[in-house]
């Protein structure tokens, strides 16, 4: 039977574009926010990473209480969108902040400001904005085919833009005279940009009344109210979602060792504008599959084939990655590099299809619906492997006796470097691909319907 469908091609475009709101936060902050407060703040790698780890210990407790809270939501602009219109206010305030650490103050003072921008901006309003903007994906349309075309929408902005954050950041600074004003005033220009794409994207889509999310066949059980515990308990009790969680935050880990190759491209390769070049190679591949991935899905009848396929062609281009660098190649590093992208594609775009399908296996097997607390996966995977993947790079940095004044690392770095850049998103690569091998939640939900005579 064919499904309804709820969505034109505009408010497909129009979420999407949320993403460039979101990688305006992240891509700049997890690209450039180590190198500005050891480079340009004089501040120490490792007490850095050690803040950013720190900050994650409270990060972990909010994701569960804001996807708790959409639950909970009631409004006339639905569930979802009034934590994302309103969270990103906050997001670009102290995006701005962390950019604008006075140079008069004294070290620990500078930690301080750092510290509770860095925390305030990721435990609270990131939070909130993107497990909302996650969410919208299940609360917008009830067509599987419209989650992955959201999903790739949404991707495909994510990655255009953190290719041109990456491109361009560095020629900004410069261009505003570098140093620490430049770095505030490049970071006022992305906060405010952000905060309208955002609010653009919040008011393109129109969620769902929640009589109809919430519709049920005469065998299914009625929804039962349930508070933040019990949400909790529904989360790790379905091994989707863990599975979900892991791959999460093991990619935010594989994007941190990535943009530590700024660091890389600076005192290996000895050229700070190869970042730029790097980051096409890595993004326009994702891109591409992007575009194709719907098509994909309907052509293998599913997203598991086609993610673990993906997956297994992204380990072989990083295993070539690391031969390529080894030998001093930077095209061979290029073009692998692109390959090992192409193969990731797949599970970006229809990632949170396969959310919603986990969410789905909470509803058939426990008869509750908790679409908002299920997408913290994304916001927990984005902060707890993004923070905890800057922090051990700044860790790593601090023990191979990184100095941000040098202009040659010692080689005990140079070493360091090959294996943060090189050898950890390798191996973070093939344990991914190991975990996507035992993710067939859509077999799991056919499986449970059949059982039940729902099909």
């Amino acid at each position: 039977m064919k499904e309804k469908t709820y969505l034109k091609w505009y408010n497909k475009v129009g979420y999407g574009s949320g993403d460039i709101a979101g990688n305006v936060v992240y891509a700049f902050l997890s690209s450039f926010v180590m190198i500005y407060l050891t480079n340009t703040i004089g501040l120490s790698a490792g007490i850095v990473g050690s803040l950013i780890a720190v900050s994650k210990l409270f990060d972990g407790f909010t994701d569960i209480f804001f996807g708790a809270m959409i639950d909970k939501t009631h409004s006339k602009l639905g569930k979802a969108r009034p934590w994302m219109l309103y969270g990103y206010i906050g997001c670009a305030v102290t995006l701005a902040a962390i950019f604008a650490i006075p140079a008069n103050l004294g070290s620990t003072a500078q930690y301080a400001w750092f510290f509770i921008a860095y925390t305030l901006l990721n435990g609270v309003f990131y939070t909130a904005n993107n497990i909302a903007y996650s969410a919208l994906t299940s609360l917008v349309t009830k067509n599987s085919k419209e989650r992955v075309q959201m999903g790739s929408y949404r991707f495909i902005f994510a990655f255009s833009t953190s290719l041109l954050i990456q491109s361009i950041t560095i020629g900004l600074v410069a261009k505003f005279g570098g140093g620490a004003a430049a770095w505030r005033t490049v970071a006022i220009i992305y906060a405010i940009l952000g905060l309208l794409i955002n609010t653009i994207s919040a008011l393109s889509v129109k969620e769902l009344p929640e009589e109809e999310l919430n519709e049920k066949k005469d065998n299914q059980s009625e929804e039962e109210h349930f508070g933040l515990v019990e949400a909790f308990h529904l989360l790790i009790a379905n091994k989707f979602y863990l599975m979900i969680c892991g791959v999460y935050i093991l990619q935010q880990l594989y994007g941190a060792m990535i943009n530590s190759g700024i660091y890389y491209m600076t005192y290996v390769l000895k050229n700070e504008n190869l970042y730029g070049v790097f980051s096409w190679a890595f993004n326009i591949p994702l891109i591409i599959a992007l575009i194709f991935t719907p098509t994909l899905v309907g052509k293998w009848k599913g997203m598991y084939k086609l993610n673990l396929r993906g997956y297994i062609i992204a380990v072989i281009g990083r295993a070539l990655v690391v031969v390529a660098g080894y030998i001093g190649s930077v095209p061979l590093m290029l073009a692998f590099t692109a390959l090992a992208a192409l193969g990731q594609g797949p599970w970006q775009g229809d990632m949170n299809a396969v959310i919603a399908s986990c969410s789905e296996y909470t509803f058939l097997t426990k008869g509750k619906r908790v679409d908002g607390t299920m997408y913290s996966c994304t916001s927990l995977g984005v902060k707890l492997g993004g923070g905890l993947g800057t922090a051990a790079a700044g860790w790593l940095l601090e023990f191979s006796k990184f100095d941000g004044t040098l202009a040659v690392q010692p080689e005990s770095c140079i070493n360091m470097l090959h294996i943060m850049y090189l050898w950890i998103p390798l191996i973070i690569n093939v344990i991914i691909m190991l975990i996507l091998s035992r993710m067939n939640v859509e077999g799991a939900n056919a499986k449970i319907k059949a059982e039940k005579g729902l099909v």
